[in-house]
């Protein structure tokens, strides 16, 4: 008896509607160096942009790390922006789609393995939310999220 292969129907819930990108900032008015010997020195322009925000004004801005994940139509995900750590999480998922360049997500970040924040938010190309994060070394961590389009698979 030879059996029939049927092909596999494509699950549209794989669909990449968009990509998510995550930076994790660290923000003090001390001593830049305690952010650790990884954390980059951000441009003069993201860190006018930053100190631009009242609640986000910092003298000193280190980039801890990023990440960018697809963005599925139907599953979560998740992005690691500390490479090799599990130390910061976010996790994301599709709840609509607003327009071609906007979509509202259930955001959820983790700190050290519990769930410091849950919110819905609308994310536009070229708009990053902004969560000022817990007090972390001297200093605050500044989480961004931002929509990029698909085909942006850069961190």
């Amino acid at each position: 008896m030879v059996l029939p292969v049927l092909a596999q129907a494509a699950d549209p819930g794989r669909d990449e509607i968009a990509n998510v990108r995550v930076l994790v900032y660290h923000a003090t008015d001390g001593d830049p160096a305690v952010a650790g010997e990884k954390a980059a020195e951000v441009s003069e322009e993201t860190a006018k942009w930053l100190a631009s925000k009242e609640e986000l004004k910092f003298e000193h801005y280190r980039l801890l790390g990023s990440d960018a994940k697809p963005l599925f139509r139907s599953y979560e995900n998740w992005a690691q922006p500390i490479e090799g750590s599990d130390e910061i999480l976010c996790r994301f998922e599709v709840a609509s789609r607003l327009s071609k360049d906007s979509v509202r997500i259930d955001l959820e970040l983790w700190l050290s393995r519990k769930k410091i924040l849950k919110s819905g938010v609308a994310l536009t190309s070229g708009k990053p939310v902004l969560v000022l994060g817990p007090e972390w070394r001297g200093g605050r961590m500044i989480v961004a999220v931002e929509l990029a389009p698909a085909a942006d698979k850069g961190q």
